[in-house]
């Protein structure tokens, strides 16, 4: 497996700058530049090592660049991949870490349509609550999935190069659909943001927020410490994704009335039965996802 000479990543933070130091732990890359919105957060990237070169526009970054990871916020897709479009080398492999691909290929289609031989879209699995280069850390991707949604007129060179570069950061690589993707990650990702992030909302809105909070422990830490994500990340994901997502809403609302209504009866048995089948259920995909 061949190391990528010259690899740009837009958006050093968590996710792309844990993506250059894996690949820099497993000595897959000779150099890494960085491209970001402010020059501020470039250079804490470089002080920190997660980045070798600060580039401030596209023309210097992609001279000489065989791949290329964009992982900015899905909201700014449109208005990067048309800034590097110009510059873009027909050899260049480019990727990205998106939570949704709808909108991710659509952009690809709009402005890298003289590309999409070499520009695979995927989803790196990870994350946390945490941003920015100081929250980058190598072992980010060991042993998580990393989903690749590749297009119809993408080369399987560019395909395989892209699988081989995330599994050199630790990753287990799948396929899947775009359209697979934004549903499924609407329920197990996007909805358990949202119900986070809302919940804390709520509570801080109440005239004794102060006293919630000071009672406040374990259970609702756990339960809520994705609220802490990134908003803008969130609110791209969320906005991008709204069709899929609402539907998953609609949904969980459903079992929100189901609930209520057993509250209301008074029915523990029906209740428990609830809760012990969501039991069963979590702790199954704890073991196979999370082996002690």
């Amino acid at each position: 497996m061949a190391p990528i000479r010259r690899l740009v990543v837009c958006g050093a933070g968590l996710i792309g700058g844990s993506f250059a130091l894996a690949l820099k732990a497993a000595g897959m890359v000779e150099r890494v530049v960085g491209v970001g919105r402010t020059r501020s957060s470039l250079e804490r990237a470089k002080a920190l090592g997660v980045i070798d070169e600060i580039a401030l526009d596209w023309a210097s970054a992609l001279h000489g660049a065989d791949f290329v990871l964009l992982a900015m916020p899905v909201g700014q897709a449109n208005a990067v991949m048309a800034a590097m479009a110009p510059h873009l080398a027909s050899g260049t492999v480019v990727t990205d870490a998106g939570s949704t691909k709808r909108d991710v290929i659509e952009a690809i289609y709009a402005h890298l349509d003289g590309h999409l031989s070499h520009v695979v879209p995927a989803h790196p699995i990870a994350g946390a609550e945490k941003s920015g280069a100081d929250a980058a850390f190598a072992t980010l991707y060991r042993g998580r999935n990393v989903v690749v949604t590749p297009l119809p007129e993408n080369d399987p060179a560019a395909v395989a190069r892209v699988r081989e570069i995330w599994a050199a950061c630790g990753a287990t690589v799948r396929d899947m659909s775009p359209q697979d993707h934004d549903r499924v990650f609407a329920a197990v990702s996007h909805l358990p943001h949202l119900l986070a992030f809302g919940l804390v909302h709520d509570l801080a809105g109440r005239a004794n927020a102060e006293q919630l909070f000071s009672f406040a422990a374990s259970g609702f830490r756990d339960f809520t410490r994705i609220a802490g994500s990134h908003p803008e990340m969130w609110r791209d994901i969320c906005m991008a994704n709204r069709h899929a997502l609402t539907a998953e809403l609609d949904q969980y609302l459903g079992e929100l009335a189901y609930l209520r209504a057993l509250l209301m009866s008074g029915d523990g048995k029906r209740l428990e039965a609830l809760f012990g089948e969501a039991r069963e259920a979590r702790n199954r995909w704890a073991e196979k996802t999370f082996p002690s």
